[in-house]
Protein backbone atom coordinates (compact mmCIF):
# COMPACT_ATOMS: atom_id res chain seq x y z
CA UNK A 1 0.00 0.00 0.00
CA UNK A 2 1.59 3.51 -0.92
CA UNK A 3 2.24 6.16 1.65
CA UNK A 4 5.26 7.13 3.93
CA UNK A 5 7.43 4.79 5.56
CA UNK A 6 8.41 6.13 8.55
CA UNK A 7 11.61 3.69 9.37
CA UNK A 8 13.09 5.33 6.65
CA UNK A 9 15.31 8.61 6.36
CA UNK A 10 13.86 11.38 5.47
CA UNK A 11 16.15 13.74 2.81
CA UNK A 12 15.39 17.27 2.29
CA UNK A 13 15.18 18.64 -0.99
CA UNK A 14 15.85 22.11 -2.11
CA UNK A 15 13.00 23.52 -3.64
CA UNK A 16 12.95 27.28 -5.08
CA UNK A 17 9.55 29.25 -5.54
CA UNK A 18 8.50 31.35 -8.41
CA UNK A 19 5.24 33.60 -8.38
CA UNK A 20 4.08 34.58 -12.34
CA UNK A 21 2.27 37.65 -11.61
CA UNK A 22 1.79 41.48 -12.74
CA UNK A 23 -0.54 42.34 -9.76
CA UNK A 24 1.04 40.61 -6.67
CA UNK A 25 4.06 41.47 -4.31
CA UNK A 26 6.47 40.20 -2.01
CA UNK A 27 3.69 41.18 0.80
CA UNK A 28 0.59 40.34 -1.46
CA UNK A 29 1.97 37.05 -2.60
CA UNK A 30 -0.24 34.80 -0.42
CA UNK A 31 0.20 31.27 -2.87
CA UNK A 32 4.00 31.79 -2.68
CA UNK A 33 3.87 32.30 0.85
CA UNK A 34 1.78 29.44 1.31
CA UNK A 35 3.69 27.28 -0.73
CA UNK A 36 7.33 28.34 1.30
CA UNK A 37 5.43 27.25 4.69
CA UNK A 38 4.52 24.40 3.42
CA UNK A 39 7.70 23.03 2.14
CA UNK A 40 10.26 24.19 4.88
CA UNK A 41 7.22 23.14 7.10
CA UNK A 42 7.89 19.75 5.76
CA UNK A 43 11.85 19.40 6.26
CA UNK A 44 12.57 20.49 3.11
CA UNK A 45 15.06 23.69 2.64
CA UNK A 46 13.79 26.79 0.46
CA UNK A 47 16.21 27.55 -1.68
CA UNK A 48 14.91 30.79 -3.66
CA UNK A 49 11.88 32.79 -3.81
CA UNK A 50 11.12 34.94 -6.51
CA UNK A 51 8.21 37.12 -7.94
CA UNK A 52 8.48 37.73 -12.06
CA UNK A 53 5.96 39.36 -13.87
CA UNK A 54 3.42 37.31 -16.46
CA UNK A 55 6.33 37.67 -19.80
CA UNK A 56 7.48 34.34 -21.41
CA UNK A 57 11.43 35.97 -21.16
CA UNK A 58 10.96 37.00 -17.44
CA UNK A 59 9.67 33.70 -16.38
CA UNK A 60 12.59 31.92 -18.87
CA UNK A 61 15.53 33.33 -17.15
CA UNK A 62 14.21 33.54 -13.44
CA UNK A 63 13.78 29.66 -14.37
CA UNK A 64 16.91 28.76 -16.54
CA UNK A 65 19.00 30.89 -13.10
CA UNK A 66 17.71 28.02 -10.96
CA UNK A 67 17.86 25.15 -12.67
CA UNK A 68 21.92 26.38 -13.78
CA UNK A 69 21.98 26.75 -9.38
CA UNK A 70 23.43 23.09 -8.58
CA UNK A 71 21.67 24.43 -5.24
CA UNK A 72 18.20 24.06 -6.53
CA UNK A 73 16.47 20.47 -6.80
CA UNK A 74 12.85 21.33 -7.73
CA UNK A 75 11.48 24.79 -9.19
CA UNK A 76 7.61 25.16 -7.77
CA UNK A 77 5.80 27.76 -9.41
CA UNK A 78 2.56 29.18 -9.29
CA UNK A 79 0.20 31.37 -11.50
CA UNK A 80 0.10 31.91 -15.35
CA UNK A 81 -2.04 28.97 -15.69
CA UNK A 82 -5.15 30.07 -16.56
CA UNK A 83 -6.62 31.22 -19.59
CA UNK A 84 -6.77 35.23 -19.12
CA UNK A 85 -4.80 36.98 -22.01
CA UNK A 86 -1.85 37.39 -20.06
CA UNK A 87 -1.64 33.76 -18.16
CA UNK A 88 1.53 32.62 -20.42
CA UNK A 89 3.27 29.98 -17.60
CA UNK A 90 2.76 27.33 -20.17
CA UNK A 91 4.20 28.97 -23.43
CA UNK A 92 7.03 29.99 -21.18
CA UNK A 93 8.54 26.91 -19.85
CA UNK A 94 6.93 23.69 -21.45
CA UNK A 95 9.13 24.46 -24.80
CA UNK A 96 12.11 23.78 -22.04
CA UNK A 97 10.93 20.61 -21.26
CA UNK A 98 13.67 17.99 -21.53
CA UNK A 99 10.08 15.63 -20.53
CA UNK A 100 6.67 16.36 -19.70
CA UNK A 101 5.13 14.71 -16.52
CA UNK A 102 2.11 14.42 -17.68
CA UNK A 103 0.38 12.50 -14.51
CA UNK A 104 0.98 15.37 -12.26
CA UNK A 105 -1.70 17.25 -14.62
CA UNK A 106 -4.20 13.84 -14.13
CA UNK A 107 -3.67 13.86 -10.58
CA UNK A 108 -3.86 17.99 -9.65
CA UNK A 109 -6.80 17.73 -11.42
CA UNK A 110 -8.76 14.72 -9.63
CA UNK A 111 -7.33 16.05 -6.10
CA UNK A 112 -8.67 19.93 -7.17
CA UNK A 113 -12.02 18.66 -8.50
CA UNK A 114 -12.60 17.15 -4.81
CA UNK A 115 -12.43 20.98 -3.72
CA UNK A 116 -13.24 23.55 -6.51
CA UNK A 117 -15.02 21.16 -8.43
CA UNK A 118 -15.49 21.33 -12.15
CA UNK A 119 -13.79 24.57 -11.75
CA UNK A 120 -10.77 23.17 -12.20
CA UNK A 121 -11.04 22.66 -16.00
CA UNK A 122 -9.94 26.39 -15.94
CA UNK A 123 -6.38 25.33 -14.80
CA UNK A 124 -3.51 24.15 -17.24
CA UNK A 125 -1.54 23.34 -14.55
CA UNK A 126 1.52 21.08 -15.66
CA UNK A 127 5.40 19.46 -14.41
CA UNK A 128 8.17 18.34 -16.09
CA UNK A 129 11.88 18.23 -15.84
CA UNK A 130 14.32 21.18 -17.75
CA UNK A 131 17.92 19.33 -17.83
CA UNK A 132 17.65 17.39 -13.95
CA UNK A 133 15.65 19.78 -12.60
CA UNK A 134 11.92 18.99 -11.70
CA UNK A 135 9.16 21.76 -12.51
CA UNK A 136 5.41 21.85 -11.06
CA UNK A 137 3.60 24.61 -12.43
CA UNK A 138 0.88 25.70 -10.93
CA UNK A 139 -2.31 28.07 -10.63
CA UNK A 140 -2.30 31.61 -8.80
CA UNK A 141 -4.76 30.76 -6.16
CA UNK A 142 -3.64 30.11 -2.84
CA UNK A 143 -6.50 27.57 -2.63
CA UNK A 144 -5.29 25.50 -5.63
CA UNK A 145 -1.63 25.80 -4.39
CA UNK A 146 -2.61 24.06 -1.04
CA UNK A 147 -4.28 21.44 -2.89
CA UNK A 148 -0.93 20.89 -4.97
CA UNK A 149 1.05 20.95 -1.85
CA UNK A 150 -1.23 19.06 0.57
CA UNK A 151 -2.82 16.18 -1.96
CA UNK A 152 0.14 15.84 -4.08
CA UNK A 153 3.58 17.00 -3.69
CA UNK A 154 4.23 16.99 0.12
CA UNK A 155 4.14 12.78 -0.67
CA UNK A 156 5.71 12.82 -3.77
CA UNK A 157 8.67 14.81 -2.83
CA UNK A 158 9.03 12.91 0.46
CA UNK A 159 11.88 10.95 0.44
CA UNK A 160 9.90 7.70 2.32
CA UNK A 161 7.19 7.73 0.08
CA UNK A 162 6.41 4.44 -1.15
CA UNK A 163 6.46 2.10 -3.13
CA UNK A 164 8.52 5.58 -5.33
CA UNK A 165 9.39 8.61 -4.62
CA UNK A 166 10.18 11.60 -7.10
CA UNK A 167 13.09 12.16 -4.44
CA UNK A 168 14.62 9.22 -5.97
CA UNK A 169 14.74 10.69 -9.46
CA UNK A 170 16.87 13.77 -8.06
CA UNK A 171 20.34 13.47 -9.40
CA UNK A 172 21.99 13.36 -5.85
CA UNK A 173 19.24 10.88 -4.34
CA UNK A 174 18.85 8.43 -7.15
CA UNK A 175 20.09 5.69 -5.07
CA UNK A 176 16.55 5.63 -3.06
CA UNK A 177 14.43 4.44 -5.74
CA UNK A 178 15.64 1.22 -7.04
Amino acid sequence: MPGIDESLTFHPLAIAVLTISDSRTAETDTSGMLLAERLVGAGHRLAGRALVPDDVEAIRRQVMGWVADTGVDVIVSTGGTGFAPRDVTPEAVKPLFRREMDGFAAVFHQASLGTVGVSTLQSRAFAGQIEDTFIFCLPGSTGACRDAWDLVLALELDSRFRPCSLAGQIPRLRDLCA
